[in-house]
């Protein structure tokens, strides 16, 4: 209930935030309604605006909450003074790893749960979150477990965070403007309603957001895959590439486990179970292709 309250929360605050964006764009712009009913006209220009200011608005908006969304969802507890020797490894780890990528050094937090996992986050490569959770510490090697730690680094390192939120943000600006055009059109053209408007035009358009979301998610996701054969390489490179191999294999047996990370988190994890419309809505590839993958780049390397 607790995880639930926060998602509702945190959506209708940006919910406010945004309305209230967009009546400043609106009014300085002067942009005016996107839809004139009495004369069977939409404003492409007012509609794009709007649908942009909710699209990449939210994104961004979740981007710079990312930290705080993580940590209270699974709270995660951030290591402010080494207690054991496990978290002084875990702290000197991730900085020599941080130093070696270039980047600040990031939070690093452990989160109460049985499964392997971690993830990163955070709004630029210099102010990140890495976190891992207990299961990880407890089942894996510190080989296996460095190898992780390379591998979320690696994310920071190449901005995946930044740059999924950009693509979602285009992907959910298109997204709102082509439902809004086809809600205006079922609603003025075929329902004729001249009055504003109407349960034509807001049925209409959750559908096609629905629709349009589902068909749009697949480039979301298709980037998404790729950026984990990039992390994976970076996890090899700062870690070894027999630790990252060792520690994809090690995660396969925690494949068909439940995961008790949020559904908004899952995308941060080290991996990701099946989608349930098959590969195209699935954010991490299969671990048995990332393994092939490594093993295919150190090929590769040796010839070379």
């Amino acid at each position: 209930m607790k995880r639930i309250g926060l998602f509702l929360l945190t959506n209708l605050a940006v919910i406010v935030v945004l309305m209230i964006v967009w009546f400043v764009i609106s009014s300085v712009f002067g942009l005016g309604q996107t839809m004139d009913y009495q004369a069977g006209t939409i404003n492409l220009t007012s509609t794009l605006v709007l649908a942009a200011v909710f699209g990449f608005g939210g994104s961004l908006i979740s981007l710079l909450m990312s930290k705080w969304i993580a940590k209270k969802s699974v709270g995660a507890k951030v290591i402010e003074k080494p207690s054991s020797e496990g978290e002084r490894w875990l702290i000197e780890t991730v900085q020599r790893q941080a130093r070696e990528a270039g980047i600040g050094m990031p939070e690093v937090a452990i989160y109460d749960s049985p499964e392997i996992n971690a993830f990163a986050t955070g709004a630029s490569r210099n102010k990140a979150l890495v976190a891992v959770s207990t299961g990880l510490l407890s089942n894996m090697t510190r080989d296996e477990a460095e190898a992780v730690l390379g591998h979320e680094v690696g994310h920071i390192a190449n901005g995946d965070m930044i740059t999924l939120t950009l693509i979602q943000g285009v992907v959910n600006t298109f997204v709102i403007f082509f439902a809004r055009i086809v809600g205006f059109f079922v609603d003025r053209m075929i329902l004729k309603n001249e009055e504003g408007p109407g349960i034509g035009f807001f049925v209409t358009t959750i559908v096609a957001e629905i629709i349009f979301g589902i068909l749009a998610s697949t480039i979301v996701m298709w980037f998404s895959r790729q950026r984990e054969f990039r992390a994976d390489d970076a996890g090899a490179r700062l870690a070894g590439r027999e630790k990252m191999i060792a520690a994809l294999e090690r995660l396969k047996l925690n494949y068909d486990r439940p995961s008790d990370m949020p559904a908004q988190m899952q995308a941060f994890g080290i991996f990701g179970r099946g989608g349930r419309f098959g590969r195209l809505f699935m954010s991490h590839p299969p671990l048995d292709e990332r393994i092939a993958a490594l093993r295919a780049a150190s090929g590769q390397a040796q010839v070379a």
